[in-house]
């Protein structure tokens, strides 16, 4: 170990002494110095841990034994060990329970992060097998969801196991401040979530996790529960109060993310950074089955004003769009806090939208028809067509709210790297989310093939015209929209004019407590003569971008295009 890198190991036991040897070995294969504290244990534990404390004592690398006569607590075992190791010198402590039910392989896995990232708290995050009490995994859950609660941010996926790694001088920090924390069963989750709101990195590392079935438990039901309940009732209470302390710390460490569309790769819309985790939206779904559209609108509250907080670039793309839409529709003055925070909570309730369709619990009334005098004679034509669809309102709603075999003839073509996790999670909620969907990043000819054939087979193929290609980036031309030049990808009509086929414009935007569908006939066939070939993509971009306008402006809210829209693209199409 290095000077600045000066790890050891505190090991807190309250009467688990069988495999405590075992443990304290693994830790100092690893070179580690032990600090084992017996919180009043009974015999023949009491016995056991003094002999092991007697040889820490005696070895080379140091460490050291500390007996509480009476019990007094996890916690407070832990800052027994705390205290020992400052004063001892150290920079970093690993805590690992004496049960032997973390596995002690990973223990290199952590040390060797924590090297990489000294200023980190690094944590397990506990795999487990199929020994664990159904009732601990229940509790662990709630835990989870207050404490994502409390931080205002999914980056502590799991507070409560036993096995990581501290930063000594941030534990330094936060205890010479007499900061309230935890001494029994409520001290891991307590001093993982102070030490995030001052700004400590949280780290996490698969570890796996067993119940042996003759562990014995210190965990006691009714009384740590009620200690547990309290400790998150604090710190709520303690987090509303600070909040715009906690916050500054929580922008200190979110800054340098997203970028407008014209700063090279990283403002392209498609490499714009999805912003949540897999773990996140699991907990989002299963909260909403929990609670119900209205009861999850209020858990979304806070969840949305982290990520509108934390979100520079979108938030300000927000604005530009409100800004611009505000003048076109005549509304006075310009868009301010509650307006942004109101455009990203309507975002987050078109992907509540989408999963309450894709299970069904939503009624068929919820999609009502509005100009859709172009879909009968298209269901009717053997062969397909070409839909282009906007960032705009919650077509992936239509889509699970069609018929079986109306949806069967869609064919969606997506870039789904830039929102891998939703799309994951759709996946599983509902398989047939995925069916017929269609990964592409250019449109070559290869894929203008298989396209075609589709089209003869009577699939309708979905794209987006709403945003520029992701690998072809000169493959765009201007059109006005809300008054200002932005570029339009030339895909859409260029891949129409190859398929040979009807084009048409499907938008569904919500009204009220409904969503209202639209199906309108842009093109009976698009073509493209090469000598006209520039102005005629202008046109057909020009006619597009006036009916996305004139549904944009009316419910400005409802576009999901977090990026500056109107930044020049890399290059215009060339001729």
């Amino acid at each position: 170990m290095t000077d600045d890198f000066r790890p050891c190991a505190i090991i807190p036991s309250h009467d688990h002494w069988q495999v405590t040897a075992a443990v304290i070995a693994g830790c100092r294969a690893e070179g580690l110095p032990v600090f084992l504290i017996d919180d009043g244990s009974s015999e023949p534990a009491k016995t056991t841990l003094a002999n092991l404390g007697a040889a820490l004592k005696t070895n080379d690398l140091g460490g050291g034994f500390h007996r509480f006569e009476h019990n007094q607590g996890k916690g407070d075992a832990v800052l027994q060990g705390f205290h020992m190791a400052l004063s001892a010198g150290y920079s970093h402590a690993v805590q690992i329970d004496a049960d032997g039910q973390h596995d002690i392989r990973s223990l290199p896995h952590l040390l060797e992060r924590a090297r990489s990232l000294p200023s980190a708290l690094v944590t397990g995050t506990p795999i487990y097998d199929a020994s664990i009490p159904k009732s601990r995994a229940i509790g662990r859950w709630i835990t989870h969801f207050w404490v994502w609660i409390e931080t205002l941010s999914f980056q502590i996926r799991d507070s409560m196991c036993g096995f990581r790694v501290y930063p000594l001088a941030a534990v330094a920090a936060l205890l010479a401040d007499h900061e309230t924390i935890g001494r029994r069963m409520d001290f891991d989750t307590e001093i993982m979530v102070r030490l995030f709101w001052r700004g400590t990195p949280v780290i996490d590392i698969p570890v796996a996790v067993t119940y042996p079935a003759d562990n014995t438990s210190n965990f006691d039901l009714w009384r740590d529960n009620w200690r547990i309940s309290l400790m998150h009732t604090r710190l709520v209470f303690t987090m509303l109060r600070r909040l715009p302390w906690i916050l500054k710390h929580r922008l200190a460490t979110g800054k340098g993310h997203g970028g407008g569309r014209g700063s090279g790769q990283a403002g392209h819309w498609s490499w714009i950074a999805e912003r949540g985790t897999s773990w996140g939206l699991h907990f989002c779904l299963y909260s909403y089955r929990l609670l119900g559209r209205r009861g999850f609108q209020v858990i979304l509250m806070p969840i949305i004003l982290y990520f509108y907080l934390t979100g520079g670039a979108q938030r300000r793309a927000s604005r530009q769009f409100l800004s611009r839409s505000f003048a076109a529709k005549g509304w006075p003055g310009q868009p301010g806090f509650f307006d942004g925070y109101r455009h990203f909570h309507a975002f987050a309730l078109r992907g509540l939208d989408t999963f309450i369709g894709w299970a069904k619990a939503m009624p068929a009334e919820a999609i009502q028809l509005g100009d859709v005098a172009a879909l009968p004679a298209a269901i009717a034509e053997q062969r397909g067509a070409l839909l282009i669809v906007a960032h705009l309102g919650n077509v992936d709603v239509a889509r699970a709210m069609l018929d079986p075999e109306t949806r069967a003839r869609l064919l969606i073509l997506v870039h789904t790297r830039h929102a891998e996790n939703y799309n994951k999670v759709l996946r599983e909620f509902e398989p047939e989310a995925g069916v017929n969907t269609f990964q592409v990043s250019e449109l070559g000819p290869e894929t203008a093939i298989t396209l075609r054939e589709r089209i003869e087979q009577g699939y309708w193929v979905v794209i987006a015209g709403d945003r520029t290609p992701v690998m072809s980036l000169g493959r765009t031309v201007e059109a006005q929209f809300l008054g200002q030049a932005a570029p339009f990808s030339a895909g859409p009509y260029i891949l129409a004019s190859l398929l040979e086929c009807p084009v048409y414009l499907l938008f569904c935007l919500r009204e009220g407590d409904h969503y209202r569908l639209s199906f309108e006939k842009f093109a009976e066939r698009i073509h493209l003569p090469r000598a006209e070939r520039r102005q005629r993509l202008q046109d057909y971009a020009g006619k597009y971008a006036v009916r996305l306008q004139e549904y944009a402006l009316r419910d400005p809210y409802q576009w999901y295009n977090f990026f500056d829209f109107w930044a020049p693209a890399n290059g215009q199409l060339k001729e």
